[in-house]
């Protein structure tokens, strides 16, 4: 889907970045044929030495150049990027936002008439590209323009298709869960810590075995209670374990999190104004 198609990723920060590296290194893309677009020239010179990818100040003349624009700005940053880029970008263009809280509607409303855009929720391992990304589309685009999504963010990690009202539920669990998960980790390693494992070695172990778990979810898609209970031997450890997680209310108060998160996440949502 990628193959001789230019892409601009316009407002290249942390997510940009690990999207250009993804591209580059899966070999979905060809340096020369991603143009990435910033504030500064120091980042822009940055991006040019490690990555060898074109790069510009002028966000419209990066979207003129290119098929694909991701829109990897702020959410503060949005309204003055569209009306840079109004004239720029035309309904043969693929738009792909990864603006949080944006909806497909909002961004439709500052473009010409017809532009295909996809919305998009990654998250942080993206960086990493053991990510996932959750994208809907927007009232323009087409299956077409969802594999081309598909294909951007297959390059730094898993991609799944939702219909755009799951995007706050998405951003509670997926977005946010990581930050969840790294409080789990901490907290494993802490507890190898007071059994006397030193702290590196701890760390290390929790994470493997968070990282295990996970990879074991969905390499056999059994469901995860059937997984705990292999786990789980008659008078064993771990049963010990778990009943101080259950009296802990470990469940509930994770279920709570992903419910707050997805709730907040709702109020930040910028509201289409046509």
């Amino acid at each position: 889907m990628l193959k001789d198609r230019t892409i601009a990723i316009l407002g290249t920060g942390t997510m940009g970045e690990a999207l250009i590296r993804g591209l580059l290194e899966a070999g979905a893309a060809r340096a020369g044929d991603i143009v990435a677009t910033a504030r500064h020239e120091d980042r822009l010179a940055d991006l040019a030495t490690r990555f060898h990818v074109r790069t510009t100040l002028d966000n419209a003349a990066a979207a003129r150049s290119a098929e694909i624009i991701v829109i990897a700005v702020k959410p503060k940053a949005l309204d003055e990027l569209l009306a840079q880029v109004k004239e720029a970008i035309t309904p043969g263009h693929t738009v792909v936002s990864i603006v949080a809280g944006a909806p497909s509607g909002y961004i439709e409303a500052r473009l010409a008439a017809g532009v295909p855009v996809v919305r998009s929720m990654p998250n942080t391992p993206c960086q990493v590209r053991a990510g996932v990304t959750a994208v809907s589309k927007g009232a323009h685009a087409n299956d077409s323009h969802l594999a081309t999504a598909h294909s951007l963010f297959g390059a730094i990690g898993a991609c799944v298709t939702v219909d755009e009202p799951y995007m706050d539920a998405v951003t509670g669990l997926s977005a946010s869960g990581p930050a969840f998960i790294f409080m789990v980790i901490e907290s494993l390693a802490e507890g190898g810590v007071k059994m006397g494992l030193p702290r590196k070695l701890a760390t290390q172990l929790a994470a493997h075995a968070v990282h295990g778990a996970g990879k074991l979810v969905l390499d056999t898609k059994e469901h995860p209670a059937l997984l705990k209970d292999m786990v789980t031997t008659p008078a064993g450890c771990t049963m010990d374990g778990i009943l101080q997680l259950e009296e802990g209310g470990l469940r509930v108060t994770l279920i709570k999190a992903v419910v707050k998160a997805t709730e907040r996440a709702s109020e930040l949502v910028i509201k289409p104004r046509v």
